[in-house]
């Protein structure tokens, strides 16, 4: 074993053990911000524990969910506007689990990058914290992998993992029939799908990321790093005063893949196209790759980030509790005999 002072470290080899201690020490505000009942201890363990019964939870089920941003970290990467993608990261998660019926009650992160920059991880982090902080959920943990020669310049991953639950037999879908309502809930954006195909259009356009938005303030990059929209609140306080029969987060897939997904066999979707308005970076969008109103409405939320389906007798009251916990609601349609989704009308 060589014991001189010229033998090769850790940090030689591109690995920086301190830098992810100094990181650990500088998230942990951010984290012990998002403590709620149910947690037990804080970050650097082997594991984090999590209380149930201190939850507040007599019989759960659990529910888990993981996702990732997908291809809209290369635009945050490419700008260096990294501190609102940790909030896509927690509602790619989190809005997935309050469609089947659970509240999220704690979250893990993965980040993986080539060379650890503290401040940079820094503020990610704390986009998650915040995220997590809007949800209700805790940061009860995580991963830091720095590898060398897997990730180049800037460039990094993220990846989440959420966890809730919900007190059996309270689980969603569940009781949706013919003549329910369907309650369309905003998004703010593109949200964290279809980036690839974002990035294809820009290219396309000749536009750089920090050239005048050409459908809203600011510049493009940062006008497509808005961060998605989190329904996770907004969706429980929904649940909970009776009358929902299904949620579903229009992810990727847009409008035509997603509402399926909470029906029984024989029923369908009926959206009225022109219920709502299309969002100006859609119409920018469309105009920009010359796409036909199905590709559109197969690929992007088109400005619709949630559709609850709702009984009939509930529909007034619970748009009226939506909207008073924030939302932009609009009445899609109904839930009607055949299969998948029917579209009515035009996008306006």
């Amino acid at each position: 074993m060589t014991t001189g002072h010229n033998g090769l470290t850790y940090a030689d080899a591109g690995v920086d053990i301190d830098a992810g201690n100094l990181l650990v020490e500088k998230i942990k505000p951010a984290a012990k911000a998002t403590t709620r009942p149910g947690v037990m201890g804080g970050l650097g363990g082997f594991g984090a524990l999590f209380d149930l019964k201190a939850a507040g939870y007599t019989d759960p089920v659990l529910v888990a969910a993981t996702d990732g941003v997908g291809t809209k970290l290369k635009i945050a990467i490419d700008t260096g506007h990294v501190d609102t993608i940790g909030v896509d990261l927690v509602a790619m998660c989190v809005n997935d689990l309050v469609c089947q019926g659970a509240e999220p009650l704690f979250f893990l992160d993965y980040f993986a990058t080539g060379k650890l920059e503290v401040d940079k991880a820094t503020r990610i982090i704390n986009g998650i914290a915040a995220g997590c902080a809007a949800s209700g959920c805790a940061l009860i943990g995580g991963e830091t992998a720095e590898m060398p020669g897997m990730y180049h310049g800037g460039d990094f991953d993220l990846a989440g993992f959420a966890v809730g639950a919900m007190e059996r037999g309270a689980e969603l879908p569940a009781g949706v029939v013919a003549g329910d309502v369907l309650l369309g809930l905003a998004s703010n954006g593109v949200h964290s799908n279809g980036y690839s195909f974002v990035r294809k259009v820009v290219d396309l356009s000749g536009l750089g990321w920090d050239a005048p938005s050409p459908f809203s303030d600011g510049t493009l990059g940062e006008a497509l790093l808005t961060p998605t929209r989190l329904y996770v609140k907004q969706a429980l306080a929904a649940v909970r005063a009776g009358g929902v029969h299904g949620l579903a987060h229009i992810t990727g897939g847009g409008l035509t893949e997603n509402p399926p997904r909470v029906l029984p066999e024989g029923l369908a979707c009926q959206i009225d196209l022109g219920a709502w308005d299309l969002p100006p970076v859609f119409r920018w969008l469309a105009k920009t790759a010359n796409m036909s109103q199905a590709e559109l409405l197969k690929t992007f939320n088109c400005g619709i980030g949630m559709i609850a389906v709702v009984a009939a007798d509930r529909a007034e009251a619970l748009a009226d509790l939506l909207r008073a916990q924030g939302e932009t609601v609009y009445i899609l349609g109904d839930i009607v005999p055949g299969e998948g989704v029917i579209y009515q009308g035009t996008l306006a």
